[in-house]
């Protein structure tokens, strides 16, 4: 926030004055002395640098303290100090700069991350430095084109594990119950990759032998409270599977000296790709059963956070506007692995479940943007990790690679790991190698599609005739048509494939199939010319293109009539995802894709594909369909939903979701009754165990009910005094309808600003919970006055789960929209960072009221 913002601009004289190839490069030393208690950690660091003599520059630095700076001999007055910056003026043309400091332990999930186990009292401390927050725990040229190596000596408790990036040498106690870790230097990398993960972890270990013929060793970490949980070996052998696949693939063998894999407390995101020591969230930790969707979900963030080493921690980008190089390149990376190397084979239809239906929602808001994003500055970036960079983008390389073909796309990408190792890239240094091993130009194709924002929408033409022997009608004209949102008028092309499936015997099967390349306003396909109609037409089969699709009217008609016959589960998933497409641009109504669900679904088979479609339902219920219907709508879905838990395979995952998503739905009395009974064990589902986080589930519907009491809540988390029951527990009284616990969850997330990040997100979550809307009106305005206030005094991460996670989204009315229009009419001189999530916001509620307008019809 302010003070510590970089801009592109600075980023770039910075990197004209320093040299980070001269010498021996940017060398650090950073000494970090984690004994001085609670709050606050020591932090000496060494850089020496060449730069240009005689100019001046400056080193990012966020501290609790700066106690002396000494640049080449000479004392530097520590009020050069000043926001996050250290000024260096008249610099030699070789440097040794040295900087004394404390730094801040945080609890946001910024920085030094630091968490007490309610469990057992012990400490836990692990580092989260993408985008700027190395500077946090040291002193750094913080930008990602000015990369160094980095030697870490670290003095913690005696009985800790420290574990950096490179290999964790063996301690040397100090007599007094502490101990000193001296690191060996890491490789050049970029300084929002290096860590520092240290507690009393426990951990195992193993190894692989790499393409080169080094062992590399493994290792898996957590909590001790959490252990007994994980499943280590799985995790091992997920690993192996994708070092194999990456190696043989980039034709580059493991660029680091280890793997160690760590399931951290309060993490904010699923991962971090720490070369050699990757941070994992401790949902993948799990203490009570979890749906395939999640399981699958962590062997997909396993490779993706592996695909880093290569993509991104070998080779990194030169600035923050091509982040989308790094996650979206892992996010294609990671699913194709899981596709052919894991037992997890139906990884494309997660793929087109999960991600995509992320990125075509976030590339039709009013925030869009290319995949090459312009980015100005650290604010820009925050709000750029969304799915633009990782879902849009690993779509389109997943549709790059149909373009140029697989092999040669693999070719291009392993001469680029050898063209740029260690060092800094931009965009056409990868399109250059793939223009060379696929000889297809592709400066037309990537400002198309990397350089423009939106999302076509490609929908069949199809006139047909009776076929001459009666049998029944052919194809006489087959064409698809392809439209752009006036806003973003590119028409791109696209290699698709279009499938012909008939009824055969009850199922609905693939008869035909063609792979083409699709360009301009229609692309005329004469090879379907002449065959049988089928029943169902579906363009981009096999789902490699991005792009909207639709259904004429006999193929919509056989979808919404035999969805569940249709054979292949990806298939399914396109068709499911046209029909949620149709329903938010309101094309068909809402009450239709209701009725759709509960017919359907019960019999899909794909967790993802099951767990985006019952989030999806629920949007519908709560905030698409028009209000006059709302109640009547949430309660039918909710009974709907219990009936298919009822009905599930005893034991299965759909029984687990089915009784997870109606006890988020439950809206009357009869219905929370219902979840009592089931929590309690009145009710008994055969195959399903109230385990301890279903459990707490339930307990949140029945908070957001009203019918249970603070108190309850309170005894749930005694027997439970754990991080994650913490979490539970925080949204379920936020849950709570009464006045006084909404005004208590508001002035414990706005009034104080204590909570750690995972409560924050929790309590946010539950404040907005849909059953508890009509309390939410007379916080409309608070919320507003807030904003600014927030964004100025919290960091990013809490500030985002702020203004997002209370927004009073379920509202969805035309008084909501008219009091977020006219903040914005009123701040627009805000931070185009917050104006961005607050146009979001505005985006979601304004969509809503046009779903409701057709709905109404």
């Amino acid at each position: 926030m302010p003070g510590e913002n970089l801009t592109r601009s600075e980023a770039q004289q910075r990197r004209a004055v320093i040299d980070p190839t001269a010498g021996g490069g940017i060398q650090y030393e950073v000494d970090l002395d984690l004994t001085r208690g609670a709050e606050v950690f020591g932090s000496r660091t060494i850089v020496r640098f060449a730069a240009t003599e005689g100019a001046d520059t400056f080193i990012d630095l966020i501290a609790g303290d700066v106690r002396s700076i000494t640049l080449n001999g000479r004392h530097v007055p520590v009020s050069e100090f000043s926001d996050s910056r250290i000024a260096l003026r008249n610099l030699d043309r070789t440097n040794e700069l040295i900087i004394d400091a404390d730094g801040l332990y945080t609890n946001t999930g910024e920085g030094l991350h630091r968490f007490v186990d309610p469990v057992d009292g012990e400490v836990y401390l692990y580092s989260q430095f993408e985008v700027p927050d190395s500077r946090r725990m040291f002193a750094v040229f913080e930008q990602p084109d000015l990369k160094g190596t980095f030697r870490f000596t670290v003095t913690a408790p005696e009985a800790w594990s420290v574990i950096s990036n490179s290999p964790t040498p063996e301690p040397e106690p100090r007599g007094d119950g502490t101990a000193t870790w001296a690191f060996e230097p890491t490789p050049t990398i970029s300084s929002y990759i290096t860590a520092l993960i240290a507690g009393p972890y426990r951990s195992t270990f193993s190894e692989l032998t790499s393409a080169s013929g080094r062992v590399i060793p493994l290792g898996v970490y957590a909590r001790k409270s959490l252990w007994q949980y994980l499943d280590a070996d799985y995790i091992f052998d997920k690993t192996r599977e994708g070092f194999a696949y990456y190696e043989e693939k980039f034709d580059y063998p493991y660029p680091f000296a280890k793997y160690d894999q760590l399931f951290v407390p309060e993490f904010n995101a699923g991962a971090m790709e720490n070369a050699g020591a990757v941070t994992f969230t401790e949902t993948y930790v799990f203490r009570s059963k979890v749906t395939d969707a999640v399981k699958e979900r962590r062997v997909v963030t396993i490779l993706h956070e592996l695909a880093h080493m290569w993509f991104g921690d070998l080779v990194t980008m030169k600035w923050w506007n091509d982040l989308w190089l790094n996650e979206s390149f892992a996010e294609w990376a990671s699913t194709i692995a899981t596709a052919e190397a894991t037992e997890w084979k139906a990884a494309w239809t997660t793929f087109n479940a999960m991600e995509k239906t992320w990125a075509y929602r976030q590339d039709q808001l009013p925030s869009t943007h290319p995949v090459v994003a312009e980015i100005n500055d650290l604010e820009d970036v925050q709000v750029n990790f969304d799915g633009i960079t990782y879902a849009k983008g690993g779509s389109v390389l997943k549709q790059l690679a149909a373009w140029v073909g697989i092999e040669q796309f693999f070719a291009g990408v392993a001469a680029y790991f050898a063209k740029h190792e260690w060092s800094n890239t931009e965009l056409g240094d990868l399109l250059e190698e793939l223009e060379t091993t696929s000889g297809r130009e592709l400066g037309e194709w990537s400002r198309k599609w990397l350089e423009t924002a939106g999302v076509n929408t490609l929908s069949p033409l199809i006139e047909e005739r009776s076929d001459a022997s009666g049998s029944g009608d052919v194809i006489s004209r087959f064409a698809i048509v392809q439209t752009a949102p006036a806003d973003y008028p590119t028409i791109r092309p696209h290699r698709l494939g279009v499938g012909f499936y008939s009824l055969q015997g009850g199922a609905l099967e693939r008869v035909h199939y063609l792979e083409l390349d699709v360009d301009g306003d229609r692309t005329e396909v004469p090879d379907l010319t002449g065959l049988a109609r089928p029943d169902l037409v579906l363009l981009n089969d096999e789902d490699l293109a991005y792009a909207k699709i639709r259904l004429d009217d006999r193929s919509l008609a056989t979808a919404i009539a035999h969805l569940k016959d249709i054979s292949d589960p990806l298939a399914r998933s396109l068709v499911w995802g046209a029909a949620w497409d149709q329903t938010r641009d309101a094309e068909a109504s809402a009450t239709d894709y209701v009725d759709l669900v509960l017919r359907n679904i019960g019999s899909e088979t794909e967790s993802t594909t099951v767990r985006t479609t019952l989030a999806q339902l629920q949007l519908a219920a709560n905030a698409y369909v028009t209000p006059e219907t709302r109640d009547e709508t949430r309660e039918r879905v909710a009974d709907g939903l219990w009936e298919l838990a009822a009905a599930a395979e005893p034991g299965s995952d759909s029984q687990l979701q089915f009784v997870t998503a109606f006890a988020s739905a439950a809206s009357t009395p009869a219905q929370w009754e219902r979840v009592r009974s089931l929590r309690d064990g009145d009710t008994v589902l055969d195959g399903l165990t109230i385990d301890t986080d279903l459990s707490w589930s339930l307990l949140v519907s029945l908070a957001a009910g009203g019918v249970v009491s603070a108190k309850t809540i309170e005894d749930a988390l005694a027997a439970d005094n754990t991080a994650k029951g913490g979490e539970f527990a925080a949204q379920a009284k936020a849950a709570l309808p009464n006045a006084e616990a909404k005004l208590a969850a508001w002035d414990s997330l706005i009034v104080r600003d204590d909570a750690p990040n995972t409560i924050v997100r929790s309590a946010a979550a539950g404040f907005t919970h849909p059953a508890g809307v009509e309390s939410l009106r007379e916080f409309v305005a608070p919320y507003f006055d807030m904003l600014l206030r927030v964004w100025e005094s919290r960091t990013y991460q809490i500030a985002q789960y702020l203004i997002v996670g209370l927004y009073p989204a379920a509202l969805a009315d035309l008084s909501l929209r008219d009091a977020t229009r006219a903040w914005l009419a009123a701040n627009p001189d805000a931070p185009a960072a917050l104006r961005r999530l607050v146009q979001e916001n505005l985006a979601g509620v304004e969509r809503a009221l046009s779903v409701q307008e057709r709905d109404a019809r």
